[in-house]
């Protein structure tokens, strides 16, 4: 205006700014969109009976250079794909903001609820010498060092093998490691980052994500497993839901945009159904004219068979439970008079499809040496297989994937949308 501007200024504690008044004479010269600023000045009530600051004294602590390719203006909402290409900008906007005040607030939630419920956080290893889930996407770590390299060589070791005397992975699960941990302090979890090799570029994926892992001592029914799962998604979500509603509110928001429109209290409220792995299969079998993709009996659900089992019974979350042993890893138990099937879960999701995957462990000494011999995992696992020898209990457990429930609770369509620094094939920006 004639004799004063406006600031918006945000400190990143919460979505909303705090307008400043400031008298023209007061004005820097170098003051512009996206600078840093230090205001003093006196808190007043404006007429729409919201806090504003009329400032005495501005002054600009780091000026942005708008001229010289500032890639965000003021009073501009941008695309995700178009904010994604400057992860090291992108903090500064309003929807990521949002997004990370409630990623935050849910890692939070999930340390108070399980603390609460006598869990113990176990600092799984990221650098292991096993491949969890078998499916042989791992990344392989050596030492980047010529010297390292040329000494090793001189011992006439494999380059692969020469710096831990066995090749070593990032890990794509710390569920082994907490099944050791369980039979020592009953109830335990982890959670942290886990890489998946995987070539694929799709909304879907990423190289670098968070699990949420728990294991629990003495779980013999898959039920109790499905019971525990069902509550603690539910609280987590709760807890979120009250801390950060706004933020949330922003980025339900920007989903309806693109045609999501979410119920907040159908996160916390709706009953998961449960069904068989036979069930499902059933079910997409009879509504194969409404599928691209068409389902085998005995094989793995695609993306798409996912989502049409969680629109189909009802839009709410999924449990399907009692899947075939042969598509599922070696270390799941098998169904009681059923050696065909295992106690295994996955939870599907609305936009998401599988959020977690659990099961009871095989706790039989006799059939998991002859699994684990059938796979060549006897020589590498054997301290896995002494699990089962020296005073055993029977154990099970899940792992959750962290940023799969950003966007089940917000509606964020793409899973890069929903970590600080994503990492998929050709990108490892910063």
């Amino acid at each position: 205006m004639k004799d004063i501007a406006f600031v918006d200024v945000n400190d990143g504690s919460c979505s909303e700014g705090l307008q400043v008044i400031i008298p023209k004479s007061l004005q820097p010269q170098n003051l512009s969109f996206g600078s840093s600023v230090e205001v003093h000045g006196t808190l007043t009530i404006n007429p729409n009976e919201q806090i504003e600051m009329v400032a005495e004294d501005i002054k600009v602590v780091g000026p942005c250079i708008v001229s010289e390719g500032y890639p965000f203006s003021a009073r501009k909402v941008y695309p995700p794909d178009y904010v994604r290409q400057f992860p090291h900008l992108r903090p500064r906007t309003k929807q990521f903001g949002s997004l990370l005040r409630v990623r935050d607030a849910a890692t939070r939630a999930i340390f108070e609820l399980l603390h609460a419920q006598g869990f113990v956080n176990v600092h799984t290893p990221l650098l292991t010498s096993n491949d969890c889930e078998g499916a042989g996407e791992v990344f392989l770590v050596q030492p980047d060092s010529e010297v390292l390299k040329k000494e090793m060589a001189k011992d006439g070791k494999c380059p692969e093998e020469a710096y831990f005397d066995s090749k070593a992975f990032l890990t794509v699960s710390g569920q082994l490691h907490l099944e050791a941990v369980a039979r020592g302090l009953s109830k335990v979890y982890t959670f942290g980052p886990t890489f998946r090799a995987e070539n694929s570029r799709t909304r879907h994926h990423l190289s670098e994500f968070y699990m949420l892992e728990m294991e629990m001592a003495f779980l013999e029914n898959l039920s109790d497993l499905s019971t525990f799962i069902e509550a603690f998604v539910k609280d987590v979500t709760s807890k979120v839901l009250e801390e950060c509603e706004v933020d949330v509110q922003t980025l339900l928001q920007e989903a309806s945009k693109e045609g999501e429109h979410l119920t907040l209290s159908e996160l916390t409220q709706r009953p998961f159904v449960t069904v068989s792995y036979d069930e499902a299969v059933s079910i997409l079998e009879r509504h194969s004219e409404q599928l691209e993709l068409r389902v085998r009996r005995g094989e793995d659900l695609s993306k798409v068979h996912e989502l049409f089992l969680v629109k189909h019974c009802g839009g709410g979350p999924v449990f399907v439970v009692e899947w075939p042993r042969k598509i599922k890893p070696f270390y799941m138990k098998c169904v009681a008079g059923d050696t065909d099937k295992v106690a295994a879960l996955d939870l599907l999701v609305p936009r998401v499809g599988e959020l977690c995957g659990g099961s009871l462990r095989e706790d039989d000494y006799t059939i998991l040496q002859q699994k684990l011999e059938s796979s060549n995992l006897d020589e590498s696992l054997a301290w896995y297989l002494e699990l089962r020898k020296y005073g055993n209990t029977p154990t099970g457990g899940f792992g959750l994937g962290f940023e799969r429930y950003l966007q089940y609770i917000l509606g964020i369509q793409n899973i890069k949308d929903t970590i600080p620094f994503p990492r998929w094939p050709h990108n490892c920006k910063l």
